[in-house]
């Protein structure tokens, strides 16, 4: 009776020491960082883990997850990079281009996956946008500024000035900052700037625009969108309408935004996230924009800035903010 009770208890053990190296190929490990915490950044977050979940990878399954914000310290930033890659997890994504630049600073090997991102060639994350052949690749928030001015001349139909708080230290903002340098003159309209190098900053900057400009747009700035309320406060107070490049900012305030979903860009940064988790090289994987944009308004939130929207607006928004 005994021989018959351990053989079994035998060949389970056997099967299990089979098993055990299989099971332990399959666990992966994604290391995740974003240089501040607010709704845009978050969803990015979150979309990244659905993607991966739906691709196979779960949680406490088969997927090491971990997650840390540097909470809009670049110095921060760097310490987690560091620490991440000497995790030496399959893949670090990198949200926002702070959190980006310092991963990409401290690794030459571990696959870098960035997302919400404007312009990575000018981040020198890669070297133009085709497949980099280096360990980074990613997804863009690049919007194309023309469409986003379109939509400033149909909020405040009059604009002449526009004005832009950023932080001169952020890659993505000096980006577009230039850009609408160029632009705004081809359209009659004229740029003015505050700086608000941090997010405390973004009240002050705001207010320093009184009186000088007839709208507000906001880029994905990460100063910025951290510190939206303090913005909108301005804006209702002294009547400036603000148009927002993300559609998050307009639950929090601003009057419209033709902008980005950022959880389906979290969910296009999983999917590419995934490739890699099953072999790609992330240096064959060329970076990616945006694919889906979406006009949300805020007819509240205008009315409070001194302007009403027009109903053929209001009616082609996906979604209109109560």
């Amino acid at each position: 009776m005994k021989s018959l009770s351990w053989a079994p208890l035998g060949a389970i053990a056997l099967a299990m020491a089979t098993l055990a190296p299989v099971a332990h190929a399959q666990q992966k490990s994604v290391a995740v960082t974003a240089i501040v915490e607010h709704p845009a950044l978050d969803s990015v977050r979150d979309g990244v883990q659905a993607a991966l979940k739906a691709a196979g990878y779960e949680t406490g399954k088969n997927l090491k997850w971990q997650y840390q914000s540097a909470q809009g310290n670049t110095g921060t930033a760097a310490q987690i990079a560091r620490k991440f890659v000497g995790d030496n997890p399959d893949a670090i994504v990198a949200i926002a281009t702070p959190s980006a630049q310092a991963v990409v600073a401290a690794t030459k090997t571990v696959p870098v996956v960035f997302s919400a991102v404007t312009d990575p060639v000018a981040a020198k994350l890669v070297p133009s946008w085709e497949a980099s052949k280096t360990n980074v690749t990613g997804v863009s928030d690049l919007l194309a500024l023309d469409k986003q001015m379109d939509l400033v001349k149909q909020v405040v139909p009059g604009a002449k000035r526009v004005g832009m708080v950023y932080n001169p230290g952020e890659a993505n903002s000096v980006v577009v900052v230039k850009e609408l340098q160029k632009l705004l003159p081809t359209l009659g309209m004229t740029l003015v700037e505050a700086a608000a190098p941090r997010s405390v900053d973004v009240s002050s900057a705001a207010r320093s625009l009184i009186g000088k400009v007839d709208v507000i747009y906001t880029n994905t700035d990460n100063n910025v969108v951290s510190a939206y309320e303090s913005l909108v406060k301005v804006g209702q107070d002294a009547k400036i309408p603000l148009v927002a490049s993300d559609t998050d900012s307009v639950k929090r305030g601003a009057i419209a935004a033709f902008g980005i979903n950022y959880r389906d860009l979290g969910e296009q940064t999983g999917r590419m996230v995934a490739r890699i988790l099953k072999g790609e090289k992330p240096g064959d994987i060329k970076p990616e924009l945006s694919t889906k944009m979406e006009l949300f308004v805020n007819p509240g939130a205008a009315e409070k800035q001194g302007v009403k929207l027009s109903d053929a607006l209001i009616k082609s928004a996906a979604q209109v903010v109560q």
